[in-house]
Order: C-alpha cells, then sequence, then structure tokens
C-alpha cells in the first residue's frame, strides 16, 4: 500500500513538474506577446503625439463656469468631426486671472484664453496673438467689439450681454392693480424717485403681496459681490465719463458717489433680510428669493436666463428695468449693455497650435454645430454676422433690451472694464459690506472708490 501511495505521489509531482515547465514557456510566451503589447500602444502614442504636433492642438481656458460642459461637448464634437484634439479647463468662479497666470507658466500652455477688457488686456497683450488677418476677425461686426493695439486686433469679444433690475412682472402687475399702488404700470418706472416710491411701497405692504421684500438680498459673498462693487459701481463711472467725454481714466473724481449711495440704500433697506445679514448671503441666494417669489426686484443680467427658467419661472413673468440712480437725463437711459468677455489666440503657442486654435474658433462661429452650440446651450448673443441667420437666442431678457433700443434709449455702456485692478474692487465690496452692517460709514466707500481708484491705477502703471 506505501508502494502505490508513494509511486502516486512520485506520478502526481512529475505531472506537476511538467505543468510547471509548461507552465514557463507559457509565461514567457505570454511576457513576449505583452512586451510586443506594449512597444504597440507606445507607437501609436507616439504617432498620437506626432499627429498632434503636425495638424496642432487647441487648449482653452474657459472664464466662464455656467457654460463649462457646453464648451466640454462643443470640443468633443470638432474633434470628432477634425481629428484635431481640444481641451477645455474651466477656472472656479472669481479666480480666472490666478488660474491664468498658474497655466500661462506650464509647459502645456493655453493657446486659446480671455480677458475682461483694456485693463486685463494691459497684463496680457504681450502674449496675444494679431487677429487682425484672421477669419474670425472678418465676422466681427464692428471694431466696438475688439481690443486693439494699433492695428493688431488683440481680442475679440464673443458675448454680448445685459445687466439691469430683472422684475417679477406678475407680482409687479398685481401690485399695480392694489388701491396703495405709487404707479399704474411698470413703464411709469424711469427714474429713481419712482423706482424708490414703488420699492417702499412694497416693502411696506410685504405681508398683502406676499414677498419679504422689495429687492433680493445684497448678498457680498464672493458669489454675489461683484454685482455692487462692480456691476452697480458702473452707474457712477458711467456718468461721470459721459460728462467728460472719456472712456478710461487715472483719477476718478466721484462725481456720483452720492447717487452710488443712493441706489445702495435702498438695496438693503428695502430688502429680504437685515443689511447686518449681507456679507454671508450668496447669489444663490439672492437667485433663489426672487425664483420662488419672495422679492420683485434683482439685479442681475441676460446670462441669468437660463437659471430662472430652470428654477420655474417663465417668460411672463421677467422683465427688466434699467439702474436708475437719480442722474440728470436718466429718464432716456437705457439697460447696461456691452462685454468683458474677450477671446485672446497665444501668441507664443506652436504655429501648429495657434492655427488649430484659429480654425477651432472659426468652427464655432460659422458651423451650425458651434452656432447652435454658443447660441441655444450657452444662451450667447454674439457680435458676429454668421449668427445673424437665425442664431439669435430665445431670451426674455435679451428682447427687454432690443425693446429699450427700439424706444430710442441709449444703453449704459461697460465702463467697469477700465477700473484698474481687482484690488480695487475688493477695496470698495469690503467699504459697501462695513457700511451696510454699520460697522464703518460711507466717507470710506468714497476713499475706496476715489483714493484707491489713483493708487491702483499708479501702480499699475508703474
Amino acid at each position: 500500500m506505501k508502494k502505490r501511495i508513494v509511486c502516486a505521489m512520485m506520478c502526481v509531482a512529475m505531472v506537476a513538474t511538467s505543468l510547471v515547465g509548461c507552465g514557463s514557456e507559457a509565461d514567457e510566451g505570454t511576457a513576449n506577446d505583452t512586451a510586443a503589447t506594449d512597444e504597440a500602444a507606445t507607437d501609436n502614442a507616439e504617432a498620437t503625439d506626432d499627429a498632434a504636433a503636425e495638424t496642432g492642438k487647441v487648449y482653452y481656458l474657459n472664464f466662464k463656469p455656467e457654460q463649462a460642459d457646453a464648451w466640454v461637448e462643443l470640443a468633443q464634437a470638432y474633434t470628432d468631426e477634425t481629428g484635431v484634439p481640444v481641451t477645455v479647463e474651466t477656472a472656479a468662479s472669481g479666480t480666472y486671472e490666478q488660474t491664468l497666470k498658474s497655466e500661462m507658466a506650464k509647459t502645456d500652455a493655453p493657446t486659446l484664453f480671455q480677458v475682461n477688457g483694456p485693463v486685463g488686456l494691459a497684463s496680457w497683450k504681450d502674449y496675444c496673438y494679431d487677429l487682425s488677418g484672421s477669419d474670425l476677425y472678418s465676422q466681427v461686426k464692428s471694431d466696438d467689439f475688439v481690443l486693439k493695439d494699433g492695428d493688431a486686433v488683440q481680442g475679440i469679444a464673443y458675448v454680448i450681454e445685459t445687466y439691469g433690475i430683472i422684475y417679477n412682472k406678475t407680482i409687479l402687475d398685481e401690485y399695480c392693480a392694489k388701491d396703495y399702488a405709487v404707479v399704474k404700470s411698470a413703464d411709469e418706472i424711469n427714474s429713481f424717485d419712482k423706482l424708490k416710491a414703488v420699492a417702499d411701497s412694497i416693502q411696506e405692504n410685504k405681508d398683502d403681496l406676499g414677498v419679504e421684500g422689495a429687492f433680493t438680498s445684497a448678498g457680498m459673498d464672493s458669489s454675489s459681490d461683484w454685482r455692487f462693487k462692480t456691476h452697480l459701481a458702473n452707474l457712477p463711472i458711467y456718468y461721470e465719463y459721459k460728462d467728460k467725454g472719456i472712456g478710461s481714466t487715472d483719477k476718478i473724481e466721484g462725481t456720483y458717489l452720492d447717487n452710488y449711495k443712493k441706489i445702495w440704500d435702498l438695496y438693503i433697506t428695502d430688502s429680504t433680510c437685515e443689511p447686518t445679514m449681507i456679507s454671508s448671503k450668496t447669489g444663490e441666494d439672492a437667485e433663489a428669493e426672487f425664483s420662488m417669489g419672495e422679492a420683485v426686484f434683482f439685479q442681475n443680467g441676460t446670462w441669468e436666463y437660463g437659471n430662472l427658467i430652470n428654477n420655474g419661472m417663465t417668460d411672463d413673468d421677467l422683465g427688466m428695468l434699467p439702474i436708475y440712480i437719480g442722474a440728470p437725463g436718466e429718464e432716456n437711459q437705457g439697460l447696461c449693455t456691452g462685454s468683458e468677455n474677450y477671446w485672446c489666440v497665444n501668441k507664443n503657442a506652436s504655429e501648429a497650435d495657434i492655427q488649430a486654435t484659429l480654425d477651432f474658433l472659426n468652427w464655432c462661429v460659422t458651423s451650425d454645430t458651434g452656432r447652435d452650440s454658443i447660441a441655444n446651450t450657452m444662451g450667447f448673443l454674439t457680435p458676429f454676422k454668421s449668427f445673424d441667420d437665425g442664431y439669435t437666442p430665445a431670451n426674455k431678457l435679451i428682447e427687454c433690451a432690443d425693446e429699450y433700443i427700439a424706444a430710442g434709449k441709449t444703453a449704459v455702456s461697460w465702463n467697469f472694464a477700465s477700473i484698474p485692478s481687482e484690488t480695487w474692487k475688493d477695496g470698495v465690496g469690503a467699504a459697501l459690506t462695513e457700511y451696510a452692517q454699520g460697522t464703518g460709514d460711507w466717507k470710506a466707500v468714497e476713499d475706496a472708490f476715489v483714493i484707491g481708484w489713483e493708487a491702483e491705477y499708479a501702480a499699475a502703471h508703474m
């Protein structure tokens, strides 16, 4: 028995040894196959890199977070159609300049980026390719939408936007039908005095109207403060520039800062929240308050349309008023219309990448796929002739802007592009917050506006 067992064990051992030997040969073959596969993959990758180097590639650093997904989808559509790789990265809200500085320092820097106007261009003009001979420039309706250095076209606006005081037309119509209403139609609101009278009346009768306040919260969180330290600040800048016939200055006088105070006081008193709370209020808070019918007025722009519709509002609910501050002749004022979004192509990229970027931009503004995405998915009104053929976004707030133009009202230009720095904006924003909270006075706002402007302009032009 033992002999049989020993013999059986030896047989098993022999079979096992045999299998090990076969396994070793198989492993060697597998290893050879794997090496061949890896080598082929490396060759393919190198071929792809060579192809990319030959055809060029595009890297777009996008400014607008709300259109991030749409740009990624459009980039993929272009790659699928042409084979040209397009990468889109989007900077977090409020961090674009910082992100751009970081990305431009890398080997694979953006080939396509944006500046926010003449001040932004001053920081990046040495990186800007001359677009004067590009197909993109040939599509621009007017040089009003480009940034130039002499004859060189260094930036081209890709979206025209409008902002003002969006109002809930449904609630305002209900108010106008009340016995206590001070106007019978929104059309009567054509000055600061009229706007204040209506807002004060709504605030006084908010319980009857079922609202929390006339205006949404004037949040000074970073997601919202740009509405006041930049967009609202544009009004006193605009009127001072208009008086002087200028488009920029090294010293702002603050002629209309009393008017700035009037509208700011109205925003923070006839509101859904106490002034002491605004430092913690966000842009999302204001949007929700307006969408839910808790407030009648909401300072914002055409870019907000999609969010309001997605939140359950309809075109019938929406109207827009100019931002009145009590300036002379403001009854003839329209909405604030302009752009701070200018495409620039990185001249330090390779020739292949520059050409690939120019081709991508031309495709974006001339192809059906590109125009449909920009107009209907992103909701952009553009300055390009190629969009006149049925590619105007369906946007009630844009219609409001057109109505003011048709009525002969003068649009307020976007002069905040001449603000000397982000530091200036932050100083004004901090002073506005302190004033609203009662921990600072209006003199500090005036100093941040006037003294801060001169200091920041000087620092930027040393």
